[in-house]
């Protein structure tokens, strides 16, 4: 039996878990205070058994205090896991920094932009022969523009040429799935569309059926330091390599796609709207 231990059970992980429960996976997750249904990551001895036991290991929490939690308190643990058969780590695009607007690929270098903390992570765990999931903008159920233009909390920033990068949590699910069979190696999953946030804002305007909203600055949105970071760096993600060596392909190609479905399962249901003609700046 495949029996998957998931390190940090957050908004994509969990989605994860469900997925491999459904298809008669045994997976067990940590968590911070140990809630029902987890184990609390600094229990030790259950962290260690849950290690010892496990086909497969993911890990999905995030740098803190400058180093990797997972390799910092149970590396030497995983060194010594002699039923471990596959490690996976979910990182972020963000360890390739600002590309001006260019494309990036797997093949950019890293640990420029202001993540640096999750760069070397990364890298730490490519040396150990995982598989590494550069991850850019995630969104989904409860946590896309459309719950940001609902509640109030969207924004649209005067930024001329901003691109980004996202990705369905759902597509995460599928492309971490893929990396079951694959190799070792690093794979940006991302959708076919890098574009201005702005313009995913408009839309889920028209789908929530809500005027547009103003161009602000970044100083009239008053942006956290946080989201003023997320506005620092323009790239595009290519995700070639996962649709190549992994056979992956995101289900929801552009955020069109990704917010129709979305808006389908809504309630209140909003309002559905023709998707705009894709543009050819597209891979």
């Amino acid at each position: 039996m495949s029996r998957m231990l998931i390190f940090g059970l957050g908004y994509s992980a969990g989605r994860i878990a469900e997925h491999l429960r459904a298809r008669g996976w045994t997976v067990t997750g940590t968590s911070r205070d140990g809630r029902a249904g987890t184990i609390a990551f600094d229990d030790t001895a259950a962290v260690r058994a849950a290690i010892d036991s496990a086909s497969h290991v993911l890990v999905s929490i995030p740098p803190a205090d400058d180093q990797d939690p997972v390799l910092a308190c149970y590396g030497a643990v995983l060194d010594g896991a002699r039923d471990t058969q596959w490690v996976g780590y979910l990182s972020s695009t963000g360890v390739y920094g600002d590309a001006g607007g260019a494309w990036i690929d797997e093949s950019s270098s890293t640990g420029t932009g202001r993540r640096s903390a999750r760069a070397q992570a990364d890298s730490a765990w490519l040396a150990r022969g995982a598989r590494v999931f550069r991850l850019p903008g995630i969104y989904g159920p409860g946590r896309s523009a459309i719950d940001r233009v609902v509640a109030g909390r969207a924004h649209r920033i005067d930024l001329p040429g901003q691109v980004f990068s996202r990705v369905h949590v759902d597509d995460i699910v599928g492309g971490v799935e893929a990396g079951l069979a694959g190799p070792p190696g690093a794979y940006n999953l991302a959708d076919d569309y890098p574009c201005s946030q702005n313009d995913v804002i408009d839309f889920a305007c028209r789908l929530a059926g809500l005027p547009r909203l103003p161009l602000l600055s970044i100083d009239a949105a008053g942006l956290s330091p946080m989201a003023r970071g997320f506005y620092a760096e323009n790239r595009r993600v290519a995700n070639g390599k996962a649709k190549r060596v992994l056979g992956w392909k995101p289900a929801f190609p552009d955020y069109r796609a990704g917010l129709l479905a979305l808006s389908a399962i809504t309630s209140p249901p909003i309002a559905s709207a023709a998707p705009a003609a894709a543009s050819g700046d597209q891979r």
